[in-house]
């Protein structure tokens, strides 16, 4: 059976999903046993698989090309090949309705200065975060995904900087409390 998904980007993403000499249009058909045909002047992409669509490399191919269009950098994207990681997309709409300048005070909120926010909520949910257009983009892990989302959610939402920091740490702290547990509970030594 094969595996056909058409997929529209933003045009000023398609130099970035093709690369330089089409190095990164080529890793991405590797990886994920994939064909890209990319249309520059709509942005629609094309994926076709390659191979038996049972693995599961089509549907990361979509995420991959999902991600570089949400503004995610390619080395960035690749990332969701790894573990569990999955993008998660939130449209800023959901909080600023449709004003433009609604959701320009959400983004710069979210991104901080410097980008200080952005990172900050990456380095306490381990996750990569990208701030594109009308849409907050992340990279990561299922449970840490959820941190993130959370975190944008409430920052979107009008809650303080480091209160929602604080969230996050203390989410962080119980993650570490319950592993050690999980170590503590088995008997290593039978």
């Amino acid at each position: 059976m094969i595996f056909e998904k058409l997929i529209r980007i933003p045009n000023d993403r398609i130099a970035v999903l093709i690369g330089k000499s089409g190095s990164v249009k080529s890793k991405i058909e590797q990886i994920c046993f994939v064909t890209l045909d990319i249309d520059g002047d709509t942005g629609e992409v094309l994926i076709k698989s390659t191979d038996d669509v049972e693995k599961v490399e089509p549907f990361k191919a979509m995420e991959i090309v999902t991600a570089i269009g949400r503004g995610f950098s390619p080395e960035n994207a690749l990332t969701l090949i790894n573990g569990e990681n999955t993008l998660h997309v939130i449209n800023l709409n959901e909080f600023a309705g449709k004003s433009s300048a609604n959701i320009e005070r959400i983004k710069g909120r979210l991104i901080g200065e410097s980008g200080k926010a952005r990172r900050n909520m990456e380095n306490l949910t381990g996750t990569l975060i990208s701030i594109y257009g009308k849409t907050v983009s992340i990279i990561g892990e299922p449970n840490k995904l959820r941190l993130a989302v959370d975190a944008i959610s409430s920052i979107s939402s009008g809650s303080m900087h480091g209160a929602v920091y604080t969230k996050l740490e203390a989410a962080n702290r119980r993650g570490k409390q319950e592993k050690m547990k999980l170590w503590e509970d088995q008997n290593v030594f039978d």
